[in-house]
């Protein structure tokens, strides 16, 4: 009989557990995308856990679940990855009844061109692909900053040689180019890809590396002194290296022939086994305050018009993070290319890299 009740006390003991099992919410995002205060303060809330799994691009999250990666909740796509996702039937409707903060997102950032009836993407933040630098070595260099020539011409190239990353990513990069070339980034013409290719196999000898992520701490500690990558990422890298005193400051310029602008966004994957959670998640990163972190902490553009108050000031000044008017009139956000020239850029890619 003494036997009986153990078994039973232990069988309730075990059910209780089951039934009060900590829900996990998987995330599937960049590095360096939502910071851990944030984080801590969501899963205080919810009494559940946040699992983040990380790429450095677009091209590779969408590799990753076109090869049958599943069980992401929620993705953090940039607008021409939402387009090649709702089009391949991968994400989820969004029940808007469950997120009364979405009326926070500024007009602008409504209804955008990657999903137009605003069914399945809720904006979270924005980057420019742009310029990081040594401000103290290129000053003394005599070199310029507001200009993608810094990275493609080995008039300038001969005196950084081995200092200097690029994007390991074929869309950026290969924008980076187009731009530079006066072309749009949407161009279908090859003959301006081609020229594209040239341009950065001449500039490739004088580059340290391609990297998608090392250059946030090679920049910091001082291994290189210019690299072409995220408005993030160079924020992070001035923050890094003034806190830990280093006699050189980060600066990021937006190039003055243009540059790719990004609008990350919140999509629930098909796959995902807790869309109520992620629902929630959601709601919660709308809120002004929350939403503010994405630029305080990551220092990442901001869609919300309820975090402006949140906003510090040095932040909201700050044009590399939000771009000024004129600015805004030179940068370009990717689109989704059709898969014939998809392949056409593949390939001039893959000559890229080999060579």
């Amino acid at each position: 009989m003494v036997r009986f009740w153990l078994l039973f006390l232990l069988l309730c003991v075990a059910g209780a557990h089951a039934t009060h099992a900590e829900e996990v919410l998987h995330l599937y995002n960049w590095n360096n995308y939502i910071s851990e205060q944030t984080l801590q303060r969501f899963e205080t809330r919810c009494g559940c856990r946040v699992k983040q799994d990380y790429y450095s691009d677009n091209e590779e999250m969408l590799a990753k679940l076109e090869a049958g990666a599943i069980g992401y909740d929620l993705l953090v796509p940039t607008g021409n990855a939402v387009e090649s996702l709702i089009r391949r039937g991968a994400l989820r409707p969004l029940d808007k009844t469950r997120l009364p903060h979405l009326d926070d997102i500024k007009p602008e950032f409504r209804n955008p061109w990657y999903d137009p009836a605003g069914r399945y993407a809720v904006p979270y933040a924005t980057s420019v692909t742009l310029i990081g630098y040594n401000v103290e070595k290129l000053r003394a260099l005599q070199l310029p900053t507001d200009t993608w020539a810094l990275i493609f011409e080995p008039r300038y190239l001969a005196k950084i040689r081995g200092k200097v990353t690029v994007l390991n990513s074929q869309r950026e990069l290969m924008a980076a180019a187009m731009k530079y070339l006066g072309h749009s980034v949407q161009s279908r013409d090859m003959a301006q890809w081609e020229a594209a290719k040239t341009l950065i196999l001449r500039a490739k000898p004088y580059w340290a590396t391609f990297s998608n992520s090392t250059y946030i701490k090679d920049l910091a500690v001082g291994n290189i002194w210019v690299a072409h990558g995220y408005s993030n990422d160079m924020f992070r890298a001035r923050e890094d290296a003034k806190a830990a005193g280093r006699p050189f400051t980060i600066g990021f310029t937006i190039p003055r022939e243009g540059a790719v602008l990004a609008v990350d966004n919140w999509v629930l994957h098909r796959s995902g086994e807790h869309p109520n959670l992620a629902l929630r998640f959601i709601d919660f990163m709308l809120e002004g305050e929350n939403a503010a972190d994405v630029s305080n902490l990551i220092g990442a553009g901001n869609p919300n018009a309820a975090a402006t108050r949140w906003l510090r000031p040095e932040i909201a000044d700050d044009p590399g993070i939000f771009p000024s008017g004129a600015d805004l009139r030179r940068l370009e956000m990717l689109r989704d290319f059709e898969p014939r020239m998809r392949r056409a850029l593949s390939r001039l890619w893959t000559e890229i890299k080999v060579r």
